[in-house]
């Protein structure tokens, strides 16, 4: 362990990741390994809330990030990488806090609401799916991290955590109700009341039409199908490119992947990964002008993702290749993640008077 401030986020298993990913949180989590002691979770029991049927297919998508990541340049040596099946006492953990937050409240989650609207869930989603939204202030708790790096759809998610934790401080601890949020551990709370990091792109627009319910462009998606992969080949890269939908009315959005409809998803992507401005800029006015046309502009960026993947693409099929390596790098993650969150679970059981016993948990 390091004297450096904490680090945790997460992300749930549903296949290969795409460039969404990156900006919304990968390309932090790779940037911050040099400066935070950094725990990156593989969400793999929430992806049993919408897909308990498909064991298998779970397990593999858990391979397939963590291959992602490896290729995007998560480093196990500076970073932990593990399974959230794996460590006991986020479990353990899901249970004190769910008893600290009542039912309505984690019902009133706009996440939840949005996941169970866009899949389309009703009202035939298992116990456990309201439950998760619990199990992940566990998840992001049982390391106390100074600061989570989350995408901006997981904020709600966030402020659930925050409020578990001001209460779990005042009601074990002895914190006064009005402390500020910085004061808590100072003043024997056990959790930190974090702070979140949101990706430079706060929602990356896919390659598709905008809805033709609510008009508006639709994030990059797996189950949509508009997005680029890190294992996509070069010429997939182009013809996705090619194909995406531009706007004929030839406006651009104003901030990076904040778009609607009559916004033009070429010039969100350009300013989420072309790092020369000054091209940006001269040609977004040419383009406005109606002096440079789609194919311009779509060569452009078909460079510019190319550019970005390729190496990514190459360093995917090195750990493809070596799933033992693979393996390896989540059991050393997951090493250290059970010695922090045991910690943390004798710290909070401490706190509530229920620490009967020691334990130490050990992979084999």
């Amino acid at each position: 362990m390091s004297n450096r401030p904490r680090l945790l986020s997460g992300i749930t298993p549903t296949g290969k990741m795409h460039l969404g990913h990156w900006v919304g949180a990968i390309e932090n989590w790779v940037n911050l390994q040099n400066d935070f002691d950094c725990f990156y979770l593989l969400a793999n029991k929430h992806a049993f809330t919408t897909r308990a049927n498909q064991p298998a297919e779970i397990r593999a998508s858990v391979m397939d990030l963590a291959t992602d990541l490896l290729a995007c340049g998560i480093d196990p040596s500076k970073s932990a990488l593990f399974i959230q099946s794996e460590v006991p006492c986020i479990d353990e953990l899901t249970f004190f806090l769910s008893m600290l937050l009542p039912f309505n409240r984690v019902m009133r989650n706009p996440t939840l609401a949005e996941e169970i609207r866009d899949k389309g869930l009703g009202d035939h989603y298992p116990f456990g799916f309201p439950l998760y939204a619990v199990g992940q202030c566990a998840d992001i708790l049982a390391f106390r991290p100074d600061v989570v790096p989350v995408g901006e759809d997981q904020v709600p998610h966030l402020e659930l955590c925050r409020e578990v934790t001001r209460k779990f401080n005042v009601t074990y601890c002895g914190v006064d109700s009005h402390a500020r949020d910085e004061d808590h551990a100072r003043l024997g709370g056990v959790f930190p009341v974090i702070r979140p990091r949101i990706g430079r792109v706060k929602r990356l627009v896919g390659l598709g039409a905008p809805s033709a319910e609510t008009g508006q462009l639709l994030k990059m998606s797996k189950s949509l199908n508009n997005a680029i992969y890190f294992d996509d080949e070069p010429g997939e890269i182009e013809k996705k490119i090619r194909g995406m939908y531009t706007d004929p009315k030839r406006l651009r959005a104003t901030d990076p992947g904040e778009t609607d409809a009559g916004k033009n998803p070429l010039w969100a992507m350009h300013e989420a990964f072309n790092s020369d401005v000054a091209w940006v800029e001269s040609h977004k006015a040419q383009y406005a002008a109606g002096q440079v046309g789609d194919v311009v502009i779509k060569k452009k960026l078909i460079e510019v993702i190319e550019t970005l993947v390729s190496p990514i693409r190459e360093r995917r099929r090195h750990y493809a290749a070596r799933p033992g390596d693979v393996l390896d790098a989540l059991k050393l993650g997951t090493a250290r993640a059970n010695v922090v969150a045991e910690e943390t679970l004798s710290l909070a059981k401490a706190a509530m008077k229920q620490d009967y016993f020691g334990r130490v948990v050990e992979l084999r």
